[in-house]
């Protein structure tokens, strides 16, 4: 019985300090929410005839992301993307200072002037997109790729 005690109390000295030992990246207790792991997007435009972004998104699958979707109320615009938005877990999106945490998403819409943050951490490796519906042009459709 002393050996088993003995054997315990080694174990429960041992064992944090292994997983510590174990975490590569230093995230802290927040693990991949920390600070640490957290990049800033550029935000995404929703005005009539400007292109969303300057340039396509590279993500790193396990990252923690934000970015802001700003509309100018120049006209109903939306986001549709259901495949991205499935390849993420979504934290949060605020909205004037009210956060929402949902469960999924599939598009956005701006019926007049706004803006809104989403925060997300990039999961599925791929090639995905975000883009205006009913849009051709490639300036309505911003590139996203999860590596």
């Amino acid at each position: 019985m002393k050996q088993l005690t003995r054997l315990v109390a080694v174990l429960a000295v041992a064992l944090p300090n292994l997983a510590l030992a174990d975490d590569d990246n230093n995230f802290g207790l927040a693990g991949i929410l920390s600070a640490k792991n957290k990049e800033d997007l550029p935000p995404i435009t929703l005005s009539a005839g400007v292109p969303l972004t300057e340039a396509p998104w590279e993500l790193k699958s396990g990252t923690y992301y934000e970015f802001e979707i700003q509309g100018d109320g120049s006209q109903e615009l939306a986001l549709v993307g259901s495949e991205f938005f499935r390849a993420i877990w979504i934290d949060e999106i605020v909205v004037e200072g009210l956060e929402i945490r949902p469960l999924g998403l599939d598009s956005v819409e701006f019926d007049e002037a706004g803006e809104m943050e989403i925060g997300f951490v990039a999961i599925k490796p791929g090639n995905y997109y975000l883009k205006v519906p009913g849009s051709t042009g490639e300036t309505q459709r911003l590139e996203i790729t999860i590596n």
